[in-house]
């Protein structure tokens, strides 16, 4: 048996130095393995200081997954901290591209922030368990009628709570190297409760990270945070111009964004 661990062991680096498809799923095994582990350790600690479900709890899980870009060999470099820096409640919209996302929101995750998610995230383990107890909304998003009740129900949660709320408007994960159509959920809720919106654009992740290829290289994500958009005296009529501006916006610094990602990346990656 010993020699069959020793021969793993000698065989994981030689892989690692030859193999990118080895390496890709190594990370992705790694990533996986480890946010679980994180969990494991933020469930009592979200639980002896709030008791149990609360929004506070995200920065116990901002402060606890922060080292975990260094580990890939990420690099995130932030531009608009300033636009942040708005009192009260307000929506976040961000291009959606992979799990790795997660990194780059727990890089700039403003207090009194959650997300909403999709309802299949509560059963993945104690990742599921985690982001119930940092209050994150799960929405079925094949049933639109329960994920307008939700919805509706967080923009009353937003006010009472004075919580800000990250939303994907793509929807689902994106790595086609361009903005998938807005869902309309993020702008009715804005509107619904008269808060901002702050749009965030992660620039293309295409330089170091290709599921199709299984690449996963070291690399940097530039993270733009742009000015407010006030949704004050908007009603229900202005959700698709609302939505529309919005995506014009967020696409043209994708593209800006994204050439200079492209550029600090190089062609192959680092």
């Amino acid at each position: 048996m010993e020699p069959l661990w020793l021969l793993g062991f000698l065989l994981v680096p030689l892989l690692l130095c030859t193999s990118s498809t080895f390496v890709f799923y190594f990370k992705k095994f790694f990533y996986v393995a480890w946010m679980m582990t994180l969990a494991v350790v933020a469930i009592p600690i979200c639980v002896l200081k709030s008791g149990g479900r609360d929004v506070g709890n995200m920065r116990v899980i901002r402060f606890m997954v922060r080292h975990v870009k260094y580990l890939l060999g990420l690099r995130f470099e932030v531009n608009g901290w300033e636009h942040l820096q708005t009192e009260g409640p307000y929506v976040i919209i961000s291009n959606h591209q992979s799990s790795l996302d997660v990194l780059g929101m727990m890089e700039i995750l403003p207090d009194r922030c959650t997300m909403i998610a999709k309802k299949e995230l509560v059963y993945a383990g104690t990742v599921g368990i985690v982001c119930w107890l940092g209050g994150i909304v799960f929405i079925n998003r094949k049933k639109t009628s329960d994920a307008k009740s939700v919805m509706a129900e967080a923009a009353k949660t937003m006010l009472h709570e004075k919580i800000r709320l990250w939303v994907f408007p793509e929807g689902t994960r994106n790595q086609k190297g361009d903005l998938l159509p807005f869902k309309k959920g993020a702008f009715h809720l804005a509107i619904q409760a008269q808060v901002p919106i702050i749009p965030i654009v992660f620039s293309s992740y295409s330089n170091f990270y290709l599921r199709k290829e299984k690449q996963f290289k070291s690399g940097t994500v530039r993270l733009k945070i742009l000015p407010k958009i006030e949704t004050r005296g908007m009603t229900s009529d202005d959700v698709t111009a609302l939505s529309d501006k919005s995506y014009d916006l967020m696409r043209s610094v994708f593209v800006e964004v994204s050439a200079a990602a492209s550029q600090n990346n190089g062609p192959s990656g680092h």
